[in-house]
């Protein structure tokens, strides 16, 4: 992979990148739309391509191995394949996924045992087989594995982890050595900063991490439930480590506001299920605030969702028939939705590109952040 940092913020440590895959260029920054089980939810690969145009999506190695399973995916070709696309993938590592269904896990040194969620079965998945796993499934960008602590996390629990993190990383980049590619493209690794919420773990974690010299690098962990000054704090910490000439990945953030913030401490790549969660829920975000689209103020709004008409459903459809369709609980109404919103994120990532790139980010980025802080 290759990384060139087109343009830096004078007023910020916000830059802007591209980064250059087997499949194709990422322009950072980015975010990522998350995309499962090989889906991202309610949305056709056509019109993810088309409308929204992400360069990467993200797939969950958790989920893929439970379901369709390894052994269908390597027949498809891997998962670019297997689900039509052709551009950019990142698969995190389930480290994540292993966290959040808590209670039907067991974690050891040698790795973790967990239920499945889909018929109870027993798994075990440890920092080799994970490796092997995202071979099979064929990502761009691969996750290392890592436990990813909860919030709030008690500092000697939180200082084992971040060191057990290590130690499987280390396992993760020496397995991966006796790995060849599996479809004829490369695959980038991504190792993964721990430490929760204390500054001088999360120091000794991007130290760590910024010797293994991998070719990007990730921070985790956050984004759990901490107060969004805490993220702030210790992204800006990690930042100030991890080194420049890498891409930086900050994983499952956030609103959108968390990722203009976060644009401006350096982080380059992101992705969260915000947009396309919310948008289920009825929740649209907008450039001057969200929407709450099942409220009766707009019954007979007839007004386009969005005027910036970014997607086309923001002008095809009016905000009382989205309205009427989350009343009348219609599948149609999810899909606008989700539509809407990732089309939103990825036009205020790419607008965060262009700002940085005029020279005028912080200024932008300011404006933007109080103009989005707004319940319409």
């Amino acid at each position: 992979m290759k990384f060139t940092i087109e343009k830096k913020d004078a007023q910020s440590k916000a830059r802007a990148a591209t980064m250059v895959t087997d499949h194709g260029v990422i322009e950072t920054p980015i975010f990522m739309p998350v995309g499962t089980v090989a889906s991202v939810k309610g949305v056709h690969q056509r019109e993810l391509k088309e409308e929204i145009n992400p360069d990467i999506i993200l797939g969950n190695t958790y989920h893929l191995y439970l379901r369709p399973k390894l052994d269908i995916l390597e027949a498809a070709g891997g998962l670019h394949k297997f689900m039509g696309w052709d551009r950019n993938i990142l698969t995190d590592s389930g480290g994540y996924q292993v966290y959040s269904l808590s209670a039907n896990r067991k974690i050891k040194e040698e790795g973790v045992k967990f239920k499945s969620h889909i018929d109870g079965s027993f798994h075990f998945f440890t920092p080799e087989n994970v490796m092997e796993t995202q071979r099979t499934i064929g990502a761009d960008i691969i996750m290392a594995f890592d436990e990813c602590t909860p919030y709030p996390c008690d500092y000697n629990y939180a200082k084992r982890s971040m060191h057990m993190t290590h130690r499987w990383l280390d396992r993760c980049m020496n397995h991966l050595e006796t790995l060849p590619f599996k479809y004829g493209y490369e695959q980038t690794f991504f190792p993964i900063v721990q430490g929760s919420t204390y500054k001088d773990l999360r120091k000794q974690s991007a130290e760590y991490i910024a010797n293994a010299g991998a070719e990007g690098n990730a921070i985790g962990g956050l984004s759990v439930g901490e107060p969004a000054e805490e993220m702030y704090a210790m992204t800006e910490v990690v930042c100030d480590i991890l080194p420049e000439d890498k891409p930086r990945y900050l994983m499952g953030v956030g609103t959108p506001i968390n990722i203009l913030e976060n644009i401006a401490l350096g982080v380059d790549m992101f992705d969260c299920v915000m947009p396309t969660r919310n948008a289920r829920n009825g929740m649209l975000f907008t450039a001057h605030g969200t929407i709450n689209i099942k409220n009766k103020k707009w019954e007979a709004d007839f007004s386009p969702i969005d005027e910036m008409a970014i997607t086309f459903v923001d002008t095809e459809y009016s905000k009382a028939y989205l309205r009427h369709l989350f009343a009348a609980n219609e599948y149609l109404g999810k899909q606008i939705a989700t539509i809407h919103n990732l089309g939103f994120y990825l036009w205020l990532t790419r607008e965060a590109r262009k700002h940085i790139k005029a020279g005028d980010f912080t200024e932008w980025k300011n404006m933007m952040v109080k103009q989005m802080d707004k319940r319409l």
